[in-house]
């Protein structure tokens, strides 16, 4: 096995990104829509979903979690919606991780985003770990993705986020040609271009720490108020940063965890934070990596 791990990066020399109209700081919203594509007896996967529901339920092998279910329900017919309006107050435009075989099941609020501009980004078929898939069959995932969000959405993803990919994952859509860039990394804070089977291929690093994950089960955020605290702390340091070596800042967030009334009280309070600050570019990661090749080509 080869050791193709890059433990260096950009080190003490990162590029200055140039980021438009001269920004400190880009900051990049992800809003990951999965009801639908969690793991589901419906579905055939022989166990119910267990992780980021926000209540504790185990993961029960053969039995349905009716509880949980409605969990993932609740993001889709309420969260996301609650938030679309919130985007569209501030005037910003953000990424759709969008499971495929989710926006199949409520395509009326994926046209919803993609008609308001939000970009439409590939959050694999389903919202299950790629590590153990086989590749024969990832292969056929990856192909159903771009079909069913063509056709649910009306546009074909050039972005792609997998969030537990495997070892084939990138390979695989680097073979497909079809994509600008993918998220499926922790690494950096930059944009970086990768080289995988001979081509070059731009990552656009994603983050589960600026993620409001931390709501699941209360193992971290309790409030509306911690979330936005964090957040604005990580802000202001990139920002701070910025003034020398712009960064960029991958917020992550889930139309169940973040979409309830009492939690979003903490995302407005992070926007109203950024609008009052100069020099701040809100992209999408498409954005983003049509600016990267041009000012960073491979």
């Amino acid at each position: 096995m080869i050791d193709d791990r890059d433990y260096v990066g950009y080190a003490d020399d990162p590029p200055d990104p140039h980021w438009p109209g001269g920004a400190r700081i880009a900051v990049n919203i992800n809003l990951n829509y999965e009801a639908g594509g969690e793991r589901s007896l419906m579905d055939g996967d022989g166990v119910s979903e267990g992780v980021l529901n926000d209540i504790g339920q185990p993961s029960l092998d053969g039995l349905r979690s009716p509880l949980v279910e409605s969990v993932f329900a609740y993001g889709s017919r309420v969260g996301a919606w609650r938030l679309l309006e919130l985007f569209r107050r501030f005037d910003v435009k953000v990424c759709l991780l969008a499971v495929a075989r989710a926006a199949a099941r409520n395509p009326r609020l994926v046209r919803a985003y993609a008609a308001e501009g939000h970009e439409i980004v590939s959050h694999h078929y389903r919202w299950l770990d790629y590590q153990v898939m086989p590749e024969a069959e990832e292969r056929e995932h990856i192909r159903l993705a771009f079909e069913t969000l063509e056709q649910v959405a009306g546009v074909a993803p050039v972005g792609w986020m997998t969030g537990r990919p495997g070892a084939n994952t990138r390979r695989l859509l680097v073979e497909t040609g079809r994509l600008l860039y993918d998220r499926d990394s922790l690494a950096d804070e930059l944009p970086y271009w990768v080289t995988v089977a001979d081509r070059k291929h731009l990552v656009v690093p994603y983050s589960f720490e600026t993620n409001d994950n931390r709501f699941d089960q209360n193992h971290g955020f309790s409030t509306g108020d911690d979330f936005a605290r964090y957040m604005i702390d990580c802000f202001e340091t990139l920002y701070a940063e910025g003034a020398d070596r712009p960064k960029m800042m991958s917020l992550a967030l889930h139309d169940r965890l973040i979409g309830r009334p009492g939690r979003i009280t903490g995302l407005v309070r992070f926007l109203d934070h950024i609008r009052s600050r100069d020099k701040v570019w809100v992209a999408t990661g498409k954005d983003i990596a049509e600016h990267w090749m041009r000012v960073h080509p491979a």
